[in-house]
């Protein structure tokens, strides 16, 4: 798997007394004592423990093609939606108590585009199959923008329920651009709204003489690579260095063009396929020559780097290598059969998790927040520290692991909150010898938690310990930054830095 892209340098602190943006809190905030017994806390320290989450995931294209007239362009890769976490189970057997003679246990859902009317009839239905890695899984076949829907944008709008009629909550997919066909001009990166960047998300799909009943989606099964009718894997697209080795290869920016070396991996197993150079396809000619920007839907092919005329191809449900045939006549093209023409289109992915192990709430789950960065900052006497991301509302708290702060809701994409001092976490913090980190969590008025890939680490001075190396994450860059909190926790001995 490929190591996680690095954490994004921490935004420009303040200039500390004159010119800084100001988030000292409101004189309505108490810092909280950190001994005082708060009815959550053992609660939160159990789910520390053993998290007990439910998580949607919606995988879904980053474009859709309109349809016209009476023919109906079907989203294709279709959206995707999988339900994973031991909070599932907990959750049934929660119902399974409650409502005695509940029969069986059945997530379902439906989905739509966000104009259709409130009417479940205008939406199609899902239903969820357990499968071997006990995730829950169910996709929309049948979904599809019309030529009235004069919109550029719009989102998907996922909506569960369980058996017995109780709502879980309504999710939305990121934003889909309406493409009303796929780009047959050379593409400009003056417009790179079509183009596919390197780093980026991708879905690779096969049709055997453009039928849509022959489609076939480029997946992972087994620890192996497959060609699959139902479900569909997104990969990560790198642009690669084309004189590297298949294990260490250096990863680089920019949009993706014909004739590079690529390299695909798979975002949910990290699986990769050897370096590839990746062809334009024209009427099943794999063109040599060619070096522009890929564009959405595009036909493609993958050549082995390195191979003599040898591409990725699909037969059935298995993956293998052709061989391409030369063109006597033109020495920039080679022959390619049907299982090698694949269509990229760019891919999204958005998770909402949480857990409702600390209390048996009936109201729906959403709005789910999302959190996307951490702002940190300093002023007065405190650090403060900025959440930003969507779907955030008053009834919401920051918990640094066990410990609540004050939260301010600023808007639906920022909430501010006062950073605990170390000592809120109860251990004898003046002989701490390594960065203390703790998740971040978001807990909502009634005890539902959603949890975050965030955390807060608390960092001790190197000089506190003698002789001995303490590691650090802190770039070089950020003395500036450590320096104007260091102002106010001197008694402490303590730098603080927040990590993703």
């Amino acid at each position: 798997p490929l190591p996680p892209a690095g954490a994004a340098a921490p935004a420009e602190p303040p200039t500390h007394p004159c010119g800084a943006r100001s988030l000292s809190p409101p004189r309505c905030w108490l810092r909280s004592n950190p001994y005082q017994a708060h009815p959550l806390r053992d609660g939160v320290r159990r789910y520390l423990q053993l998290p007990a989450d439910q998580t949607v995931l919606i995988l879904h294209a980053k474009v859709a093609q309109k349809s016209y007239g009476n023919e109906k362009r079907f989203f294709c890769p279709p959206p995707c939606v999988y339900l994973s976490g031991p909070g599932w189970k907990l959750k049934q057997e929660q119902i399974k108590a409650r409502d005695v003679g509940e029969a069986g246990f059945r997530v379902c859902g439906y989905m739509g585009l966000d104009s259709m009317g409130s009417s479940l009839m205008e939406t199609q239905k899902l239903s969820f199959e357990e499968q071997p890695d006990a995730k829950g899984f169910s996709c929309a076949k049948a979904l599809y923008i019309s030529d009235t829907d004069k919109r550029k944008h719009f989102r998907l709008v996922l909506r569960l329920f369980f058996s017995n009629g109780q709502e879980i909550g309504t999710f939305h997919s990121k934003l889909i651009k309406v493409i009303s066909k796929p780009s047959q001009k050379k593409q400009s990166l003056k417009n790179t709204d079509l183009c596919i960047s390197s780093g980026s998300k991708v879905s690779l799909f096969n049709r055997l003489r453009s039928q849509t009943v022959s489609t076939r989606y480029l997946s992972v099964e087994g620890g192996a690579f497959i060609a699959s009718a139902r479900q569909w894997a997104a990969f990560t697209l790198h642009l690669a260095d084309g004189c590297c080795a298949r294990s260490e290869f250096p990863l680089r920016e920019g949009y993706i063009r014909y004739g590079s070396v690529v390299q695909l991996v798979c975002t949910a197993t990290g699986i990769t396929l050897p370096p590839l150079i990746i062809r334009k396809v024209m009427k099943q000619y794999a063109m040599l020559d060619v070096d522009e920007p890929i564009s959405q839907l595009h036909k493609c092919a993958f050549q082995f780097q390195g191979s003599d005329r040898m591409y990725l191809c699909l037969s059935t449900e298995k993956v293998i290598q052709f061989q391409a045939s030369p063109c006597p006549k033109e020495s920039n093209r080679e022959l390619l059969n049907d299982g090698s023409c694949w269509t990229i289109i760019s891919t999204e992915t958005v998770e909402y998790t949480f857990s409702e192990s600390l209390a048996c709430v009936r109201e729906p789950v959403s709005p789910v927040p999302l959190i996307a960065a951490l702002q940190l900052t300093g002023g007065g006497d405190v650090a403060m520290l900025e959440v930003q991301g969507e779907y955030f509302h008053a009834h919401l708290k920051v918990w640094f692991g066990d410990v609540e702060a004050e939260t301010m809701y600023r808007s639906p994409k920022s909430l501010v909150c006062v950073v605990p001092d170390i000592s809120a976490f109860g251990s004898d913090w003046r002989w701490l010898r390594y960065p203390l980190t703790v998740p971040l969590l978001l807990i909502r008025d009634d005890g539902l938690i959603y949890s975050s890939s965030f955390t807060f680490t608390y960092t001790p001075e190197q000089s506190c310990v003698p002789g001995q190396q303490v590691l650090s994450n802190v770039p070089q860059d950020s003395d500036k930054l450590l320096d104007s909190i260091h102002q106010e926790f001197t008694r402490t001995n303590f730098h603080l830095f927040m990590q993703n």
